[in-house]
């Protein structure tokens, strides 16, 4: 059993209200989604492990036990060509659950007319296999779903 943590502040919304349908239906992956607070921000490890794809707006960590979680910061932020994130560790790093991964400003992206809002995502597991999906306001660092 994983527990996947949240990566950032803010309010849990499920992967539905995510304002792109491969998230929204679940085709990257089941999880969840995070609307996060307006501020800067550091978004941080859900899981313990190496960060296997790093980019400024979205990131990859696989544990040990082979599971990786996705985050990605925003919404069609891949556009933004990395302005507005700033790296706090580096692919192929090991990190443990918890640890910075990236600073952003969640104002700024919506600001620019694009979403803020956080998905978190259990990548090639089944939907059955994600279990206790939090709802409602998170801190960095609580619990937000279960992965068995």
């Amino acid at each position: 059993m994983t527990t996947v943590l949240a990566p950032v502040e803010g309010a849990a919304v499920g992967l539905a209200a995510v304002p792109d349908p491969v998230f929204s239906a679940g085709m990257v992956g089941p999880g969840t989604a995070i609307d996060p607070l307006r501020g800067p921000g550091k978004a941080v490890a859900p899981i313990a492990g190496k960060i296997m794809k790093l980019h400024p707006h979205a990131y990859v960590i696989v544990g040990d036990d082979g599971k990786g979680v996705l985050v990605h910061l925003g919404i069609d932020t891949v556009q933004l060509k990395g302005q507005g994130f700033q790296l706090l560790a580096a692919e192929g790093d090991r990190v443990s659950a918890g640890q910075p991964v990236v600073a952003w400003d969640p104002a700024a992206i919506e600001a620019g007319g694009r979403s803020p809002v956080c998905p978190v995502v259990a990548l090639d597991a089944l939907s059955e296999s994600v279990t206790e999906v939090v709802e409602g306001a998170v801190h960095v660092g609580d619990e937000l779903f279960q992965w068995e």
